[in-house]
């Protein structure tokens, strides 16, 4: 598995899906300065890139969920991610929304899903795991049966392995950050004095670089 973690992140890197930049942080929504930034959209502009994540979730879901009968997207990143794979698979595909639609039906998740129904939900980015959390709750809320979630990266927080764990809920990842940042190392992207910070950053990146 860390090959294919390794190859994810070489691509992820290659097309600046993510930047690392320990020396010019970025600020995220939330505050945190971070050295890291992610945009797994972008993977859709590259289709050789784009194809190689859909294949990869689908021979993760033919490994560990053969049984899977529903493919689910987080919104918004990974409605088109999980859209591929489930066609890929010949699969029922539905998305889950971050909040009820303010109109109509008022749906939550779009599309048809048969309470009992095995499903397999794919997310873009995990990094506290709290919004793909409230998405695996709708989708148990509405009688699925979630058998894991599968997501291109994660910034693999403590805080989120935890959150997983509390729920029961299996995940697995393309690529994950340690991995991620020794392909940058090797791709020299970051050097050997960048290290330190960059691994401490994980550990607590509420409190990284005051």
């Amino acid at each position: 598995m860390e090959e294919i973690q390794s190859a994810v992140a070489k691509k992820l890197l290659e097309i600046n899906t993510i930047k690392v930049q320990p020396k010019n942080p970025f600020t995220w929504a939330s505050g945190w300065n971070a050295p890291i930034y992610c945009d797994n959209r972008k993977i859709l502009s590259y289709p050789e890139t784009r194809d190689f994540i859909c294949k990869q979730f689908c021979a993760l879901i033919r490994e560990k969920y053969p049984e899977a009968e529903v493919i689910a997207g987080v919104a918004t990143g990974a409605i088109a991610h999980g859209a591929l794979v489930a066609h890929e698979l010949g699969l029922p595909f539905i998305y889950i929304r971050t909040k009820p639609k303010g109109h109509g039906l008022e749906n939550l998740i779009e599309g048809d899903l048969q309470p009992g129904k095995k499903v397999v939900i794919i997310e873009d980015l995990v990094s506290t795991g709290m919004s793909s959390l409230h998405a695996a709750d709708a989708v148990s809320n509405f009688g699925g049966d979630i058998l894991g979630m599968l997501a291109i990266f994660t910034y693999n927080f403590p805080v989120a392995n935890e959150n997983f764990a509390a729920k029961g809920i299996e995940l697995t990842t393309l690529s994950r950050y340690q991995v991620l940042i020794n392909q940058a190392l090797e791709m020299g992207e970051v050097s050997e004095n960048d290290i330190e910070s960059l691994m401490s950053w994980r550990e607590d990146p509420a409190n990284w670089g005051k």
